[in-house]
């Protein structure tokens, strides 16, 4: 007796676009209409941050207004005890009341946990629908809102469930930055001088010489026009050949090991790229134990980190903790640690056989290198 046994096969093809735009909102700027396929008698769901939503609200609607089409608005707060699956939900509900149709985008407007949650609720909402990301913070414009990847949290556990599911069109516009608060700007220059660090020395030397100005001036001018624009170009380098994340040694993962656990266990807290930073201090000092990085260069991290305004150290860092989130994080990489370490500054290596005493005496390093260097944690 014989049995049918089929193999499918099919390539998985997709191309998206990341635009960097002035004035999105201006009445006069169709990028954002395009992008939204928006005419005349059109609906969209736009999904708002209320912070933005705040600020901001009446020049959304007015934008639709005049192209004779209607935004059907659904503030979001922002912040990780939000991006949770009752959001996922109500905006399912909200899409379902705008009546769009299957092809009719999202919109979603604000940082990267409204952006994620948003992400994740197009890929589920009728087994996939298209959405536009306008990420208002550094940390979305430079890294969360330009990848592939949604999620949200569960059980405690940052991006448990998620897909790989990328807007079809990100703007980026730096006019959204003047109103943040300097803590989300420090944030997102934590994931900058991540990617500067193990990938471009020459944007590491950038930051380190005008890293107090960014801050104060939020990214405004030629300085910060420079630095947004080399953090995204080097991320879509990274991503691009690697969308789907069939290789789990992964460059941008620096910094991303330690950091999802000791960000979920400080909420409220640490901010992600706090975390991130933290996570990067213990992987220098990884880095200077392994003789991957120099101590002389590591302490020049440490020092850019602090003077950003980013915190290298946390009470929840002992080392039985950090111990169970580098499993974690070998779970989540199939196994692997791929832990990424600096290879001086510019360049990346991984490591696969640390081990807690490992961890240990790099937590140690790093207090010895923060105290004689003056530097507070």
């Amino acid at each position: 007796m014989s049995f049918g046994d089929w193999t499918v096969r099919a390539a998985r093809q997709v191309s998206y676009r990341v635009t960097e735009v002035t004035d999105l909102l201006a009445p006069d700027n169709d990028a954002l209409a395009e992008a939204a396929r928006l005419s005349a008698g059109a609906c969209r769901l736009v999904l708002v941050d209320e912070n933005v939503l705040a600020l901001r609200g009446t020049e959304i609607e007015d934008y639709f207004r005049v192209r004779n089409a209607r935004a059907q608005v659904l503030g979001m707060p922002g912040g990780e005890e939000n991006k949770t699956l009752t959001w996922v939900e109500e905006i399912v509900l909200a899409a379902d009341s705008a009546g769009m149709s299957r092809r009719d985008p999202i919109v979603a407007i604000g940082g990267g946990v409204v952006t994620d949650v948003a992400g994740t609720a197009a890929s589920l909402y009728r087994r996939g629908t298209p959405y536009v990301r306008v990420p208002t913070t550094l940390i979305g414009q430079i890294d969360a809102a330009i990848g592939a990847k949604t999620a949200v949290n569960v059980h405690g556990t940052k991006n448990k469930l998620g897909a790989y599911h990328p807007a079809d069109h990100t703007l980026v516009d730096r006019s959204f930055l003047k109103t943040l608060g300097e803590r989300h700007i420090r944030n997102g220059l934590a994931e900058i001088i991540k990617m500067a660090l193990i990938r471009d020395e020459f944007l590491f030397a950038l930051l380190d010489a005008e890293i107090e100005q960014l801050v104060r001036c939020r990214l405004d001018g030629v300085a910060g026009q420079r630095v947004v624009h080399q953090a995204i170009t080097g991320m879509l380098e990274e991503l691009q050949p690697n969308l789907w994340e069939h290789d789990l040694r992964r460059v941008v993962d620096f910094g991303h090991t330690l950091s999802p656990a000791v960000e979920m266990a400080t909420q409220p807290g640490l901010l992600h790229g706090e975390a991130v930073s933290i996570d990067m201090a213990i992987s220098c000092a990884l880095a200077v134990d392994r003789g991957t990085l120099a101590r002389a260069d590591a302490v020049r991290v440490l020092n850019l980190l602090r003077r950003t305004g980013l915190p290298v150290w946390h009470p929840v860092c002992e080392v039985p903790f950090l111990w169970s989130a580098l499993g974690e994080s070998v779970r989540h990489r199939d196994g692997a640690q791929n832990f990424p370490l600096p290879q001086g500054i510019g360049g990346c290596t991984f490591v696969n056989d640390l081990t807690e005493a490992d961890l240990a005496r790099s937590v140690s390093l790093l207090h010895r290198m923060l105290d004689s260097a003056g530097i507070m944690a």
